[in-house]
């Protein structure tokens, strides 16, 4: 090898270094670095509401604080359909739990029939219910509390950062070198109108998502399935529980309407198979393409996501990519970035 050969690779350790030790602090700081960007997140998408208000006359504050007021109510609009699918849901549970029991049953009887063997399904159920139950509780627990202190703090974080705009913009032309200052407004700007095609490529990705859920529930024979299609499609802003539970109320409508347990097993295959299209295919090409950023990278922006910060790190790391891409757009030395991010 040749000594021209190690500068390169002494760089290419550098970085490295430098992406490790960044995966690294972002894990261990996702506590206050989720609800912060969060916060900026809904804050650079507020921002021209609030200036479009203060061009009006509004004062500075109140105008932030109808910004949060808006941010307020589709929070408690999407509180609201969770607690309300809940109660439907707890208001069949009793039934539900009856004519799964003697589904359970004729399980039990169809194995003892077929193979000899003995088992005791529905005693193993019960006790198995029961001995994962104080656990569960305990993890819904330690989500719940984990997800209100997130929610909290979002708010918080982005009345903070839309009032300190100013300061927070002065500072990044302070820090940064003569020769980039007139980059940097274009960065700002990019910015801006960056987070605004990521909001409207997650508005098509939810509608999209939402026409293929109905369309699978109408051909399943569900009721109302315009409405649990769209409901399911909505919910899935939150990770992992949101579709869960929108997904039990058709679940359980079917169940009771057919008494034939295929039905709500062919249910759960339409939301599975919309997920798994919404995840790799229908989400990294519509908001990749809003954002122009390649399929391929989107796709490991959300694994990445998933890895380091969960559900928040899917949603995230993506305008994060973006922020990298308009970065490296306007920064000569960095075109190939650029060039590997793109389209």
């Amino acid at each position: 090898m040749s000594n021209s050969q190690f500068p390169k690779s002494s760089v290419v350790l550098r970085y490295l270094q430098i992406i490790f030790f960044a995966g690294l602090l972002l894990y261990l700081g996702r506590s206050l670095f989720i609800p912060l960007f969060f916060g900026l997140l809904i804050a650079i998408v507020m921002y021209p509401v609030a200036r479009w208000l203060e061009k009006k006359g509004f004062n500075k504050s109140i105008a932030i604080a109808l910004c949060l007021l808006v941010v307020a109510t589709l929070f408690a609009a999407l509180i609201y359909l969770l607690i309300w699918q809940i109660n439907v849901f707890r208001n069949e549970s009793g039934v539900l739990l009856v004519k799964l029991e003697a589904v359970l049953k004729q399980l039990q009887i169809w194995i003892n029939e077929n193979t000899g063997i003995s088992v005791n399904i529905i005693d193993n159920w019960e006790s198995g219910i029961g001995s994962s139950l104080g656990g569960l509780l305990k993890g819904v627990l330690q989500a719940t509390v984990s997800t209100l202190f997130v929610v909290f703090m979002v708010p918080v974080f982005m009345v903070l950062f839309l009032y300190h705009r100013q300061v927070l913009v002065q500072f990044l032309r302070v820090i940064t070198p003569p020769e980039y200052r007139e980059q940097l407004n274009n960065i700002l700007q990019q910015t801006i109108l960056t987070y605004y095609r990521y909001i409207r490529g997650m508005v098509l990705v939810y509608l999209l998502v939402g026409v293929l859920n109905s369309i699978g529930l109408w051909a399943l024979g569900v009721p109302h399935p315009l409405l649990f299609g769209m409901i399911c499609a909505v919910m899935t802003i939150i990770p992992y529980a949101g579709i869960i539970i929108s997904a039990l109320l058709p679940v359980s409508m079917v169940w009771l309407q057919t008494d034939n347990v295929l039905y709500p097993l062919a249910v759960i295959a339409v939301f599975a198979v919309v997920q798994y299209l919404e995840a790799n295919i229908i989400f990294p090409r519509v908001v990749g393409g809003q954002l122009n950023v390649s399929t391929l990278v989107m796709l490991m922006s959300i694994i990445a996501g998933g890895i380091i910060w969960g559900g928040a790190g899917m949603v995230l790391f993506i305008p994060f990519v973006a922020m990298l891409k308009i970065v490296s757009d306007q920064l000569p030395e960095w075109r190939p970035l650029s060039f590997l991010l793109g389209r």
